[in-house]
């Protein structure tokens, strides 16, 4: 687990001397609830408090969103930190002394590159800011105008405007003495093709949207086109500070309202959300004109675990609707889809039809399920089409975590496709099974598919780590048949070894588990169950191992059974007395456990 360059030592003095319930009650109302606190959850929308604290396992744990963790998960999804950051910010608040590390010539010189670049955009977002309010500027002001983008939306967004000329960009970092070679680094120049060390504007004759991260650096630039040419948009290539896939247009201006309101609304361009930012929509993110990525899914889940999609009705947007179906699933990220009329992008229809208008659509957003179901698998007349659509809708299917919302969406695909609902549950299962035996394919297990007996052992390895050594002395974790817990058990287990009983932290741990469904459930189980004295765990250990171990003999007796009645059929008398004799072992086996 990467715990930044803090020394674990400093890690474990910082969560000794803090206190969650005082930490989360300078963010969150609580009141005492029995052993625990409860209050409302801040990471999404609730009017019955079901955010808990427990002051005793120093963990807390929404049974409404499923959002979990100790006191530095909390402020690293409360204040958007890293790692890192969350131990330095409570550190000073507990009083520990972080002292800084000493950085390797190669992090300096990668990190002075970075700080360059990031002075570098800002130089040069105040250059086009400056632009677009002098006499050059007028004509992009003028199409501002039009589009119904005044001032105080362009000041907000630091809207620039980059001139005609091949140079002025370049020569005006020139005159502040920077690097060419650090401009060309933050894509804002570009080297001639015949050499010599000349370069050219990147940006010109374009209207400028700096694109910050969740901070408010500015780490890139959009610039979309006001004469005639292509293309009509253009970004900054990715650089030591930015990755386009990772970033989110006016994330660091809506996240708080995103957080407030409880939910997202995900548009696709520039346009798209600064005229519904200027019409009083202040909960809009865009994709920058990209895929949706599960970074991005990753970067909303801080803020809402909701998301309404509104993306253009052409065919490209309901194709980046359909694509990101599968991201939302499995993000487990509730989202619905909202296609607007032919002929109309966010931006023209807000400014066409006004943002009441808007309001109204959006109260009608399907759910992601219902909008597939109707506008993806479409109408299917012949058996290949069916087929087709079936297996498109399995794919789907097994990235589904919430069991509830799974079995509608099987009820659903089987009545729009008119087939059997339990013959569709098979063919899920069936996936779902060949998923976790090939390493390449989707690695997503059901919650109906989660071991009870082995999750409770995993639980009890991380309440208790300092029985880890005992069990897996015992070499039990071998013996999962769930694919996805025995992955998980391997990594807990190495992480403990690496870390020492010391340094492990199983709330954060638990953070890292990918499995949405399995993660929940740890995170209820350490938030709900009492520590049990010394004597009561062994017995549970001991009780859950004769458990696991009678499961994995039935098994492999099943699997025998099947391999000497192929061997009989086959008339290989040799294999299947080798066989039975193996069976009859594991009988024996199997009866010292009782």
């Amino acid at each position: 687990m990467l715990k930044g360059h803090i020394a674990p030592e400093k890690i474990e003095e910082v969560k000794r001397r803090a206190d969650i319930v005082d930490l989360v009650s300078e963010y969150v109302t609580l009141k005492k609830g029995g052993r625990n606190f409860l209050g409302l959850c801040p990471f999404h929308k609730e009017k019955t408090p079901s955010f808990t604290v427990s002051r005793e396992k120093q963990i807390f744990y929404c049974f409404g969103c499923g959002e979990g963790g100790n006191v530095l998960t909390f402020l690293m999804k409360m204040n958007n930190m890293s790692f890192p950051e969350a131990v330095r910010f409570l550190a000073g608040k507990t009083g520990v002394v972080i002292p800084e590390r000493i950085f390797t010539r190669e992090e300096k010189e990668s990190s002075r590159t970075r700080e360059e670049i990031s002075r570098i955009n800002r130089m040069a977002a105040k250059y086009f800011s400056e632009n677009l309010f002098s006499k050059v500027g007028n004509g992009a002001r003028a199409y501002l105008g039009k589009r119904g983008i005044h001032d105080e939306v362009i000041k907000e967004y630091s809207l620039g405007y980059a001139t005609e000329g091949w140079r002025n960009l370049k020569e005006y970092f020139e005159k502040s003495k920077i690097s060419l070679k650090l401009l060309e680094r933050a894509g804002l120049i570009i080297p001639k093709t015949n050499g010599g060390g000349s370069y050219y504007d990147r940006f010109r004759g374009r209207l400028m949207f700096p694109i910050e991260d969740v901070s408010g650096n500015v780490i890139a630039f959009g610039g979309r086109i006001l004469g005639e040419g292509e293309p009509k948009y253009l970004n900054t290539p990715e650089s030591p500070v930015f990755i386009k896939g990772r970033n989110l247009y006016g994330l660091n201006r809506t996240k708080e309202d995103i957080r407030r309101k409880g939910y997202a609304i995900l548009v696709e361009g520039y346009f798209d959300l600064i005229t519904l930012w200027g019409a009083g929509w202040r909960n809009v993110v865009a994709t920058l004109g990209t895929a949706l990525t599960k970074d991005h899914i990753d970067l909303i889940r801080r803020y809402t675990n909701e998301v309404i999609v509104l993306f253009d009705p052409d065919l490209a947007g309901k194709k980046a609707l359909a694509r990101s179906i599968e991201l939302f699933l499995s993000g487990n990220v509730r989202a619905k889809a909202v296609v607007l009329p032919d002929g109309y992008d966010p931006d023209l229809y807000v400014r066409t039809n006004g943002s009441e208008s808007l309001k109204e659509i959006i109260g009608r957003a399907q759910s992601m399920i219902d909008y597939y179901i109707e506008n993806l698998i479409g109408k299917v007349s012949t058996v290949e089409e069916k087929r087709d659509a079936l297996r498109e809708a399995v794919s789907f299917i097994i990235n589904i975590d919430n069991k509830s919302e799974r079995d509608l969406f099987i009820r659903r695909v089987s009545e729009k496709l008119g087939i059997n609902q339990e013959l569709l549950t098979k063919e899920v299962n069936r996936t779902v099974k060949a998923s976790t035996v090939n390493p390449g394919a989707v690695s997503t297990e059901p919650d109906m598919d989660i071991d009870t007996v082995e999750l409770s052992l995993i639980h009890i390895m991380l309440e208790y780590p300092h029985k880890i050594p005992e069990i897996v002395q015992k070499n039990i974790l071998n013996c999962f048949l769930s694919a996805n817990l025995k992955s998980l058990a391997k990594r807990l287990t190495d992480s403990f070894e690496k870390e020492g009983s010391e340094s492990f932290d199983a709330p954060l741990f638990v953070q890292t588990i990918e499995n949405d469904g399995i993660r929940q459930k740890l995170l209820k189980k350490m938030i709900n169950e009492n520590p049990y004295d010394e004597g009561i765990v062994e017995r549970i250990i001991m009780d859950a191992m004769k458990q696991v171990k009678r499961k994995w003999y039935k098994e492999k007796g099943r699997i025998l059974t099947r391999e000497i009645k192929k061997a009989d059929e086959s008339g290989d008398n040799e294999l299947s007395n080798r066989l039975l004799a193996e069976k009859e072992r594991l009988l024996r086996e199997e009866k010292t456990l009782h």
